[in-house]
């Protein structure tokens, strides 16, 4: 089985378990050199690197080898450079050719060091379709007068829904446009605060803020993680500010609109909410096809028309789920046989399961409330305020949704109401959610509130 294929495989597996900084950092250096005897042997740049990742990630590179190659027992790690591991599998080193044979997949990962900016995401590969057409006419618009109009830019929406891929690619598309004579800065909210922490306890504020304020667009990644950090909401809020007073670009993405970012300081809710606020909403299955027609393209691959719609009709609430699944078939079709209905089932079954058995009806109650920047108690209680109404019925809809719990049980639970309570509220939502894409992100976003608490 190629070394190459095999690894390729599994670092879209990872991608989806850790986070994309983490991910980038980490691994977008490493290579698998050798598998023998049930032990693959996975290569990283430098020490500090292999002692990170071998405390760190082992379980989850393990787990994803073994998902994709059952004979995979254990993870080994080495350095580049360091033949001693690679020869200690069957006492013989590998070859240079194979050793350090160029990777294609490692290509999309090299990350802009001045920028922070991944060169894979381009507007041009950013599938449009209804869900997602707002937010990319606006990102086009942008780099045609960057600074000038829809500033800032509040792109938000669920996990795994290609925000990401947009920004980054806002910032790439304006860097070509105007020959790199225009300073960008992507970061993510985690890399900001940690900028700030750094400026306070170093006594380097005035360089944090030269970092910052002397870009002419700055791109911040998941806004909402700043919440109730004041330092960092407070540095942020006179960055913005700084920024924004010169027409510098701004364009930030969250999971859900400024109004439901309850940790907030106000005064940056009352100004993300008057820039261009651009939703992406799950995408429709004819946009799901289409994205994975042109991952197929871009891989030059093909696959029979009806996997492909059992993909598009199976993975709805995350991008990057379709393309995992995506990877795992063709990994399986180059490396064992042709793939069958049946297969696929099984990839997408193994590859999208959520981890219910960990999540209790508090858990779901709290991140309902935490959404909706109401508190538990009113939620489960019998105030009726008109503020509570949609909150109390996505509780009802989750808690049979998830959980599976019974009616009397919800009804029991939030408010001591009728079990017949529930039953309407559930099936009002479950008719309206596919029609409606507003109450569908939502509860989108909601689930994904859950799941990172287990």
């Amino acid at each position: 089985m190629e070394h190459n294929k095999l690894w390729q495989t599994a670092l879209g597996e990872i991608e989806l378990q850790i986070s994309r900084p983490n991910f980038v950092t980490w691994l977008k250096n490493s290579q698998l050199i050798d598998k023998q005897d049930g032990v693959a042997l996975v290569s990283l740049p430098n020490n500090f690197s292999k002692e990170w990742v071998e405390n760190k990630y082992q379980k989850i590179i393990l787990a994803a080898i073994r998902n994709l190659d059952e004979t995979t027992k254990t993870i080994k790690f080495t350095v580049h450079g360091n033949s001693s591991n690679a020869g200690s599998l069957k006492n013989k080193n590998l070859p240079a050719s194979e050793k350090y044979k160029e990777q294609s997949s490692f290509d999309e990962l090299i990350i802009n060091p001045d920028t922070n900016l991944n060169p894979r995401y381009k507007l041009s590969s950013f599938v449009v379709g209804k869900s997602n057409e707002l937010a990319f006419a606006v990102a086009t618009a942008i780099v045609e007068n960057v600074g000038k109009k829809y500033n800032p830019l509040y792109v938000y929406g669920g996990v795994g829904l290609g925000k990401t891929h947009l920004i980054q690619a806002i910032g790439n598309e304006v860097l070509k446009k105007y020959d790199n004579k225009v300073r960008v800065k992507y970061v993510t909210s985690e890399k900001f605060t940690n900028d700030v922490i750094y400026g306070l306890k170093n006594r380097r504020m005035e360089d944090m803020k030269d970092k910052y304020r002397s870009v002419d667009v700055l791109i911040i990644d998941d806004i909402q993680f700043i919440g109730g950090k004041a330092a960092t909401e407070e540095e942020f809020f006179h960055t913005f500010n700084a920024l924004y007073d010169n027409n510098k670009q701004i364009i930030i993405s969250s999971d859900r609109p400024p109004k439901f970012l309850p940790d907030l300081d106000e005064r940056l809710k009352s100004r993300f909410e008057g820039g261009m606020k651009a939703d992406i909403v799950l995408p429709d299955y004819e946009l799901r096809t289409a994205i994975l027609k042109t991952k197929l393209s871009e891989k030059n691959e093909d696959l029979p028309e009806n996997i492909i719609e059992l993909i598009a009709n199976k993975i709805q609430r995350n991008l990057r789920e379709l393309e995992g699944v995506l990877n795992r078939v063709i990994f399986y079709k180059k490396t064992k046989s042709a793939v069958s209905l049946k297969i696929v089932e099984d990839i997408i079954s193994d590859t999208v399961k959520q981890p219910t058995k960990n999540i209790n009806p508090n858990q779901i109650i709290k991140a309902v409330a935490d959404y909706f920047d109401v508190s538990s108690e009113e939620l489960a209680g019998r105030c009726r305020k008109k503020n509570i109404v949609e909150p109390r019925q996505i509780a009802i809809y989750l808690l049979r949704d998830v959980l599976n719990l019974s009616y009397p049980y919800i009804g029991e639970r939030l408010g001591k109401r009728d079990h017949t309570t529930a039953i309407y509220a559930y099936k009002k939502l479950s008719e309206e959610i596919n029609r409606n894409t507003d109450l569908n992100q939502k509860i989108m976003a909601i689930k994904d509130l859950v799941y990172k608490e287990i």
